[in-house]
């Protein structure tokens, strides 16, 4: 637009438009930058780096990008079709109460939710000292020796239990019990992980695990009907048998009644989404695994652990990290990938502002209503179930009558069968919500306080928590406001997330996830409607998912969406599940053949071993591109077998390989299907369709891709979108129809953080969505030229360019001088960065990935930081720095040690603390030096820090 020129209406809305709000170099950055690299447009640099052979001949056909405010009124529309009814359906769903200062300090809060998973221990203290909370919580409440930092949900925790247990009990058995009495969608997932990898399920009634010859049993406490039963003496005869026992639980049930630890369990499980997380008609909630310290080094999924820095201080570190879908690749049982870190943040957050008392009293009060309520409805003849905590089962009744009088009360109850129901009562219960009930069917409650005093407990006498819970002083200070706020603000300083500074993750994505995105999941529209509420209340979220599910059929070139796998790992899962079901129907249940390239993420390999599938490794070549004559040789090989291919497009070596048409073609002609991995989605949307150029699945990153925020590891959300003739293989819903059983517990997965994805897509348009991914093409090309005098990009594609992100080769460095990847990696933490991917997919690398929401004055100020390294390096190479005593080696560097008393190294304290002038102007802190990470093994602890601790530390 011309300084001296009237601009129109039309470039006026244009430059108001979103697009520029989320792309972060301007159109003079923009060509600045591309002549950097060497074109004059981006059409022209897309041209010269996507293989002509697969780009999209035609623009997306998506409607045009909208400001922030027509999104939002759309969106509101959608959100106002929902019906928010009082839901006491229960199923391991309940209300509750997200206070204030955690909804306002935490989930709408970017230090938190723009985090990534800690594997950069240093700048990630304040997120994992919130996790050890949970971990501590956790294993307090459940009685159990260790508990990890979190799982997806809890069916699939307990389908985690059940293959922990069959890799760790004594017994020869193939066959797992389950309690008849679970939640329903438990059972479901654990049908379906059961199936593949060839576990007998046994279900029946809690007396038969006295009988069956199993490697382990899992029951529920309470059970699903609200039953609180004594399973000690059941424990006992599955030990005696060589099994284990594994255990669904409710974290506020367990303040109130015994521990399963305490009765003999050897791991459990659960959902902490009643400890302040909304229904979300469904997630994402924070599950847990909780075991005996015997299983520790064989538990699923990330855990947190205490070591020490390089001063001998205390340090949180992810501990064990050699997770097994790494180390045993196919032989793994397990998959995991994706935590619910930022969930499991709110629980232990809402436990520690509760603290033991609160949460006690928060248990009594939900106990209490819960039976003053059955004792009214007794006195009315009606018959209730015995020995509940907060789950009343109530049988003998015409069911569908009563469903309807609550309905048109505004109320959901637990449908059962023809006669008989559930009520679940929560902390959100009121003394109207109980008359309410009461009235319901036919009984009156005049005087409470009166039938209060006059009813009893229903909790088992013999199964009263008898010890106590929560005593570290973290759960026993931070009670009022003030202090809890103060506490959130000590964490969030501790850590780097978006908000402070670009997080240049190789194959993570780290983008701006913008507010207006945000703004409408903690809608009451959206955050209150339980997961099984009846469909007609449900209105604005079926649309919400119908639509979302289009747009990403339209990305993909796909035909079909499934929004249930709740991450990338399960989307995997699901996506291979629907090629084994396909290859079933045709009668070829035979094909059991998985290729994957040896360049491949660990859960690739994880996945096609849990779909019951053999992995056969693929060759890659000198430049990185998977090896096209050794798929050829092994798909002639394997042609009667042939199942799969998974292959990561864009490469995992962030190059767009010129023969992924021929590759997928090759597959084909020798029966197999192709399933390309989405993870490098970010470098196609706009560009090229996977489903166009033949291939027939994908799982999608929502969390990557499309802007629904990392959350210090989670939410995530792995969408598997298919071609037509797969689309009948997508996992079923809950009591739904489908030839493949459900992959998470709750039907849409993570459904109220879908309208991130939503909003992302209806702000950008079919404009937008291109630009932001020749602008993510633009930012790596831009840094791999900028730093292409200091640093080798490892693999280039077509014309010298990369895709979206490029790995730099620090092996020769190290060669030379002994530093590593890992030192310029706690190095940039001293300039304020969160280092690139280290060391994957090649040991010694780093793989930089900056995005298209990263400005060109960020972009150039991570190349800065890395000149300077690069000449800190050389002034090693030239003896100027000590090769043991320098600024890398000694990375990072905290307040405490550059201004301590004396100063003992070999260079300068500003060099430590201020190596480029601008840092001088704002700078980030590490709040501990580089964590000993073989300590952590050594010594693994994981749970809170006794504070004598920190006063040892004081008083040295």
């Amino acid at each position: 637009m011309s300084q001296n020129s009237t601009p129109s209406l039309r470039e006026l809305e244009h430059h108001g438009a979103f697009i520029e709000r989320h792309i972060g170099p301007n159109d003079a950055e923009i060509a600045l930058m591309l002549r950097t690299v060497g074109y004059d447009s981006l059409d022209a640099m897309t041209d010269a780096i996507v293989p002509g052979k697969i780009k999209s001949p035609a623009p997306l056909a998506l409607p045009q990008s909208v400001t922030e405010e027509q999104a939002l009124a759309k969106i509101r529309a959608i959100a106002d079709k929902n019906q928010v009814f009082r839901s006491f359906i229960g199923q391991g769903y309940y209300g509750t109460l997200t206070p204030n200062v955690i909804l306002r300090n935490i989930l709408e809060n970017p230090a938190w939710y723009t985090a990534y998973t800690p594997y950069q221990a240093e700048i990630s203290q304040g997120r994992m000292e919130a996790l050890i909370n949970f971990q501590t919580m956790v294993a307090d409440l459940t009685g159990m020796d260790i508990a990890n930092a979190s799982l997806l949900d809890e069916a699939t925790a307990a389908a985690e239990a059940m293959t922990l247990a069959k890799r760790s009990a004594k017994s020869k058995s193939n066959v797992f019990f389950v309690s008849k009495d679970v939640h329903p969608q438990t059972l479901e997932v654990l049908h379906t992980r059961a199936d593949g990898i060839g576990i007998e399920l046994h279900v029946g009634d809690d007396s038969d695990a006295l009988n069956v010859d199993s490697f382990g049993a899992l029951l529920q406490y309470p059970n699903t009907f609200g039953q609180i039963n004594d399973y000690k003496a059941l424990t006992d005869a599955v030990h005696a048998r060589g099994g284990l026992v594994a255990v669904a639980t409710d974290l506020l049930a367990l303040t109130l009644i015994a521990s399963p630890g305490s009765w003999g369990a050897d791991m459990v499980v659960g959902n902490s989404q009643r400890f302040g997380v909304p229904f979300g008609f469904g997630g994402p909630h924070a599950a847990y695994l909780a075991c005996r310290d015997a299983y520790k080094r064989s538990m699923p999924g990330r855990l947190i652990g205490v070591s020490v820095d390089a001063e001998g201080k205390p340090a949180y570190r992810l501990t064990l990290q050699t997770r097994e879908q790494h180390i045993r690749r196919e032989k793994a049982t397990s998959n995991i990938c994706t935590a619910q870190v930022l969930l499991a943040v709110m629980a232990s957050t809402y436990a520690v502002y509760h603290g033991p008392d609160g949460l006690r009293r928060i248990a009594h009060r939900v106990h209490r209503m819960s039976a003053i309520l059955a004792a009214a409805l007794r006195k009315q003849g009606i018959t209730v179930g015995p020995d509940f905590f907060d789950t009343l089962h109530i049988v003998d009744v015409d069911a569908a009558a009563i469903h309807a009088k609550a309905q048109a009360a505004g109320i959901n109850l637990r449908a059962i069968d023809g006669r008989s129901l559930g009520i679940s009562l929560d902390e959100t219960a009121t003394r109207a919500d109980l008359v309410a009930l009461a009235g319901i069917f036919g009984a009156k409650l005049d005087d409470i306080d009166a039938l209060d005093a006059a009813t009893p407990d229903a909790l088992p006498a013999a199964l009263r928590r008898q010890n106590a819970f929560l005593e570290h002083p973290v759960f026993n200070t931070h009670h009022s406001e003030h202090e809890l706020l103060r506490y959130l603000r000590s964490l969030a300083d501790k850590d780097l997330a978006l908000d402070r500074t670009m997080i240049p993750l190789g194959s993570c994505t780290m983008k701006l996830n913008a507010t207006a995105e945000m703004i409408p999941v903690t809608w009451p529209e959206f955050a209150n409607i339980h997961p099984l509420a009846p469909a007609n209340q449900s209105q604005g979220y079926q649309q919400l998912i119908d639509e979302l599910e289009a747009m990403l059929v339209e990305c993909t070139g796909y035909d079909a969406v499934s929004l249930q796998p709740n991450s990338g790992a399960q989307g995997e899962y699901a996506g291979l599940l629907a090629i084994r079901a396909y290859h079933r129907s045709r009668n070829e249940g035979h094909r059991d053949i998985c290729l994957i390239p040896e360049s491949a993420h660990g859960t690739n390999p994880a996945s096609a071993q849990m779909c019951g599938m053999t992995v056969v490794v693929t060759k890659c070549d000198s430049n990185g591109n998977v090896d096209l004559d050794d798929i050829r040789a092994k798909a002639e090989k394997y042609s009667d077998r042939l199942a799969a291919l998974m292959i990561t497009y864009p490469s995992t070596h962030g190059v767009f390989e010129e023969d992924v048409v021929a590759i997928c073609d090759i597959v084909h002609q020798h029966g197999g299907q192709v399933y390309t991995d989405g993870a490098n989605m970010n470098a196609l949307v706009g560009v090229a369709k996977p489903g166009k150029w033949g291939s027939d699945v994908s799982h999608l990153n929502l969390h990557k891709t499309f802007c629904i925020p990392h959350g210090g590891g989670g939410p995530g959300v792995g969408p598997c979108a298919v071609k037509s003739h797969l689309a009948p293989f997508l996992p079923r819903t809950l009591g739904g129809e489908g030839n493949v059983g459900m992959v998470s517990a709750a039907s849409f997965g993570s459904a109220s953080i879908l309208p991130i994805s939503w909003m992302y897509i209806t702000l950008m348009g079919t404009e937008g969505l291109r630009k932001a991914t020749q602008v993510a093409l633009l930012n790596a090309n831009y840094i791999a030229k900028r730093l292409e005098a200091h640093f080798e990009t490892l693999y280039t594609g077509r014309n010298g360019l990369v895709a979206h992100e490029c790995i730099l080769d620090l092996r020769p460095i190290k060669d030379a001088t002994g530093i590593s990847a890992e030192d310029v990696a706690k190095r940039l933490i001293d300039f304020g960065f969160h280092a690139p991917t280290l060391s994957f997919p090649v040991a010694g690398t780093l793989m930089v990935e900056p995005t298209e929401s990263e400005s060109q004055h960020e972009l150039d100020r991570f190349i800065d930081a890395m000149i300077q390294i690069r000449d800190e390096i050389r002034a090693i190479e030239n003896g100027n720095l000590d090769r043991e005593d320098n600024p890398l080696r000694n990375a990072p560097h905290t307040a405490t040690m550059v201004t301590a008393s004396e100063w003992t190294h070999a260079y300068p304290r500003e060099l430590a603390a201020f190596p480029l002038p601008s840092l001088k102007l704002q700078k980030y802190w590490s709040p501990v030096a580089r964590v000993d990470n073989v300590y952590g093994d050594k010594n693994i602890m994981c749970a809170c820090i006794p504070v004598d601790a920190y006063k040892e530390e004081a008083e040295a």
